[in-house]
């Protein structure tokens, strides 16, 4: 037995020793790299239009930014370039720079949510949008049961399907639909323009007005100022006659 022992023992100590060379072989894992947007997208293949606006726009880049310094993470709800295809024609072009902002911020919550969280959520919940205009609330509303989840805007409704990133601190959702906010694309309501009113009077009004006036202040008739003419001239040849007797008489 003791050959036996001193015959294994060797081959242990070998086995030990690569064990411990293989250890020290192996790199040690290093830290996952900083999270990009724009990678996660086209990594799900779908969502050309998308990306091409988050970098027209910058708003990639400060995803990017916030999402490796923020503590409340973020949620993003990534339409399709199917989704956009099925716009009317013309809307994105129709839109100011302004604008085409708070849309893509409209798909941005400054939150991470699992889908049980947007199940239980107060509505409406706040986008990145609410920022960009003073006491507006650029919300969205959350329903459904079991494992559908559906988003509306006011406008549209639509269901938020594949998670192409579940894990903290982005959540990344794709939705068949652009989310067209109401505040943006709702009917306006049209002020009436109260009328004029009856008293009151347009510069142009006011011009015909007068000049009706003048055409109709009062004239001195005609034979007034003939009479006062013929007048004058009957005084000045009676004066004319006198001169001319006492010239005589003289």
């Amino acid at each position: 037995m003791a050959t036996i022992h001193l015959t294994l023992a060797p081959l242990l100590l070998l086995l030990l020793v690569a064990g411990i060379t293989a250890q020290r072989a192996a790199p040690a894992p290093g830290p996952a790299g900083p999270i990009n947007i724009t990678a996660i997208l086209e990594k799900g293949g779908q969502f050309v239009t998308l990306i091409r606006l988050l970098n027209t726009t910058q708003i990639g880049s400060q995803i990017n930014i916030q999402i490796n310094s923020s503590t409340e993470g973020m949620t993003i709800f990534a339409p399709t370039d199917n989704a956009f295809q099925n716009l009317k024609p013309g809307t994105l072009n129709k839109l100011s720079s302004d604008d085409q902002v708070k849309l893509i911020l409209y798909h941005v919550s400054p939150k991470f949510y699992t889908l049980d969280d947007l199940l239980s959520v107060s509505n409406p919940v706040r986008t990145q949008a609410s920022g960009r205009d003073r006491g507006t609330v650029y919300g969205l509303n959350f329903t459904g049961q079991g494992n559908q989840v559906n988003v509306s805007t006011g406008m549209i409704e639509t269901r938020v399907s594949t998670a192409l990133r579940p894990e903290r601190p982005l959540a990344v959702y794709v939705v068949d639909m652009v989310l067209l906010p109401e505040e943006m694309f709702g009917e306006r309501k049209i002020v009436p323009v109260p009328a004029p009113s009856p008293q009151a009077k347009s510069p142009d009004v006011s011009d015909d007005v007068d000049s009706t006036r003048k055409a109709a202040a009062p004239t001195r008739p005609t034979s007034e100022r003939s009479g006062s003419g013929e007048m004058k001239v009957g005084l000045g040849f009676g004066l004319g006659l006198v001169m001319l007797c006492l010239k005589f008489l003289i």
